[in-house]
C-alpha cells in the first residue's frame, strides 16, 4: 500500500532532481542559456564547452549533489533501514530523480542526459559502487576522450558491481540494468555520432576536438 510519505518524498526527489543547475548558472552569470547553444544539453560537458571549466565543474557537482540528495531523503521514511519497503522507495525517489533532470519542471520540461544526477544516485545507494563506476569512468574517458562513451560504459558497470556485491534485493537489481537503459536512450544521438566518428572529443587540458 502506498502511504502519503511515499508520495511527498518521490515528489520532492522529483523537485530536486528537477533543478535545472545548468541553466540557472548560464542565464544568471553569463547571459547564456546552455541549451541554446552546443549540444543544446542542460547537462555539466555542454557547460564546460560553452561556459568553460569553473561553470562546468560547479554544473557536475551541483548535479552530483542533487541526485545524492534526492536518494538520500529516503532517510525520512519511517521504514527501518535495509527493508524491503525502504528499499523499494529508495528505488522510486531514483527514478524520479532522474526523471526530474531529463524533464525539470523548473525549465520547461528541456533538461539534461541524467549521468552526473545519476552518479548522485548510485553514491547515495553505495559509495562503493559509485567509486567503482567513476574509476570505469576515468579509463575509458582517458582512452577515448569521448565523455558519452565514458558514461554509458560506467553506467553500465553498475549492474556488474551490483551482481560482484551480491545485492540480491530485486528492485535494487531491476533498477541496476533499467538506469543503463535510461542512460542509453538519452544518449542514442551521441551513439550515432560515434558510429559515424563525429562524436567530439572532450580534452581537458587542450580544449575539444571534433572528429
Amino acid at each position: 500500500m502506498i502511504e502519503l510519505q511515499d508520495i511527498l518524498l518521490v515528489t520532492m526527489a522529483y523537485l530536486i532532481g528537477s533543478i535545472p543547475s545548468s541553466v540557472w548558472i548560464g542565464r544568471r552569470f553569463y547571459g547564456i542559456d546552455v541549451r541554446e547553444m552546443g549540444s543544446k544539453n542542460a547537462g555539466a560537458t555542454n557547460t564546460l564547452r560553452t561556459l568553460g571549466k569553473k561553470a562546468g565543474i560547479v554544473v557536475l557537482l551541483l548535479d552530483i549533489m542533487k541526485g545524492w540528495l534526492a536518494v538520500s531523503l529516503v532517510c525520512l521514511s519511517t521504514y527501518p533501514s535495509g527493508s524491503s519497503t525502504r528499499i523499494h522507495l529508495e528505488v522510486a525517489m531514483s527514478i524520479f530523480a532522474i526523471i526530474g533532470h531529463i524533464f525539470p519542471i523548473y525549465a520547461g520540461f528541456k533538461g539534461g542526459k541524467g549521468v552526473a544526477t545519476t552518479m548522485g544516485i548510485i553514491m547515495g545507494i553505495s559509495p562503493i559502487m559509485a567509486l567503482l563506476c567513476i574509476v570505469v569512468f576515468a579509463l575509458v574517458f582517458f582512452i577515448s576522450h569521448y565523455v558519452s562513451l565514458a558514461s554509458m560504459i560506467a553506467v553500465l558497470s553498475f549492474p556488474v558491481w551490483i551482481v560482484l556485491y551480491k545485492t540480491t534485493h530485486p528492485w535494487l537489481m531491476a533498477f541496476s540494468v533499467v538506469l543503463p537503459v535510461l542512460v542509453i536512450i538519452t544518449h542514442r544521438k551521441n551513439i550515432f555520432r560515434l558510429l559515424k566518428k563525429q562524436e567530439s572529443e572532450l580534452r581537458i587540458f587542450r580544449g575539444t576536438k571534433a572528429n
